[in-house]
């Protein structure tokens, strides 16, 4: 018999049960209360990955953005006004081209973060986010899931029982259309993430733990003047 010419896309569905739900709900719950404290000092944050598309487990992370370059002080002054507290702040840049970003912990597990560009995204990077889908205050407020990809390279779908998935690698046309975002940015990715699966995650460019008294802006500077490299990212 002849092979069939086309590959056929598989399709899994995924029913949820009551602690997938209820597990999902507490990381909710716990994202909205992050993305409230910042909506009082007028900081306008995401939630992305897992919970914003609702393909949650137990180990699952409440990864918060805020995609506008802020200064770090605010972010930090405006949780501890709100009653979180700081446990560790981590600096990081992918690779010399990439945005350096601030993180900041909210517990001591690292599974709640507030990240923050210490310069403007660029366009791509901020595709990167809408590849693996986020949602708003608003839109948590509504129960809103969206699609999204995850690092297996699977598209997820939510559907009121739970979800759909579907491959990403040979249909990035299709994933694209469906997330809004570039073709070329769904093909990098399959690109990164199979290298990554392949040969394990590699490191980080830069990832510097910040004291206590030390602010993201100060150390980026100073990593720019010991580390010319870094300079790369100003001039792209």
């Amino acid at each position: 018999m002849a092979e069939k010419p086309l590959r056929l896309r598989e399709v899994l569905e995924v029913v949820y049960t009551p602690e997938r739900w209820r597990i999902l709900d507490k990381l909710r719950t716990e994202a909205s209360r992050v993305l409230k404290a910042l909506r009082r000092f007028n900081l306008e944050g995401w939630v992305h990955g897992s919970v914003a598309r609702g393909d949650v487990d137990e180990d699952s992370d409440v990864d918060i953005i805020i995609l506008q370059p802020t200064p770090s002080y605010i972010v930090e002054t405006c949780l501890l006004v709100n009653g979180f507290k700081i446990f560790s702040r981590v600096l990081t840049q992918a690779t010399p081209g990439n945005t350096p970003k601030a993180h900041i912990y909210l517990d001591p597990e690292e599974k709640i973060s507030v990240t923050l560009p210490l310069m403007d995204f660029r366009p791509r990077e901020l595709e990167f986010y809408r590849f693996g889908g986020m949602v708003s205050l608003r839109e948590l407020e509504m129960g809103l899931r969206v699609s999204g990809c995850t690092k297996r390279l699977t598209l997820v779908k939510p559907t009121p029982e739970g979800h759909l998935e579907y491959p990403v690698e040979g249909f990035e046309s299709e994933v694209a259309r469906e997330l809004g975002v570039s073709v070329d940015v769904v093909r990098e990715r399959v690109r990164v993430l199979k290298r990554r699966d392949e040969r394990g995650r590699t490191g980080l460019f830069i990832k510097r733990v910040l004291s206590e008294d030390e602010g993201f802006e100060a150390v980026f500077r100073e990593i720019l003047s010991e580390r010319p490299p870094a300079r790369r990212r100003l001039e792209v």
